[in-house]
């Protein structure tokens, strides 16, 4: 309503000088004047309109698309991946909570080059005969970070990660089948944090403390299914 009275406004103004403009020339004897300057005008506008620059000036630039918020960003992630791991607990026994807040950890929400390329959500690394990229890290050594170039594993999409995820904890490795047994025997979050430390998952000292943090931050144990 507001729009509509200031463009009626607009109109009588400029139909307002327009008379007055028209009465100067008149009374000058220019009328013809007046008239070349209202087709010169015109065509000004027509031009401008044309090219591109009259909508610069006279369209209302227009309001990017709004970004998502860390938060918004965040929930998004989870509502994704967390019916996935939801169906992986069903078939593996690796609780779902385990998996979403070690994707979150190990991937920075999904936003790492490696999970965002290559779709390898829990940085595992590639073996000889597995497609892989080689990639700099930060990896706890001797009481320390350091900075090394590691070859990782790629997969097809996310889903492939979280499936081989899951199945390292099933099958373990060549030389112990059991080595995560103590993952697939927690039937709760704090118990299966510790099991991942115990069982050699991480070399980090304070990933459990991590895994556990981000878990209860997000509850992420609302997805655990019953077992």
């Amino acid at each position: 309503m507001a729009k509509k009275k200031r463009q009626f406004k607009l109109k009588r103004t400029w139909k307002r000088w327009r008379r007055q403009l028209k009465r100067f020339f008149l009374y000058r004897g220019h009328l013809r004047w007046f008239n070349t300057g209202l087709v010169l005008f015109g065509t000004v506008i027509i031009v401008l309109t044309v090219t591109g620059v009259g909508q610069k000036i006279l369209t209302p630039p227009t309001k990017p698309a709004p970004q998502q918020t860390t938060a918004q960003a965040r929930r998004t992630f989870i509502r994704r991946v967390a019916p996935y791991a939801q169906s992986l607990q069903q078939r593996t026994k690796v609780l779902a909570s385990l998996q979403i807040a070690q994707a979150i950890l190990e991937s920075d929400w999904g936003t790492s080059t490696l999970s965002k390329t290559y779709h390898n959500y829990f940085g595992v690394k590639a073996g000889s005969n597995e497609p892989g990229v080689v990639l700099s890290t930060q990896e706890f050594v001797d009481d320390h970070y350091e900075t090394v170039n590691a070859r990782f594993r790629t997969y097809p999409n996310w889903q492939a990660s979280f499936t081989a995820h899951a199945q390292l904890f099933v099958n373990g490795v060549d030389w112990n089948p059991n080595k995560y047994a103590d993952v697939l025997a927690a039937t709760n979050y704090h118990d299966g944090a510790i099991a991942l430390q115990k069982d050699g998952y991480a070399t980090d000292p304070a990933y459990t403390a991590k895994i556990i943090a981000i878990i209860e931050k997000y509850r992420l144990d609302r997805y655990d299914q019953p077992t």
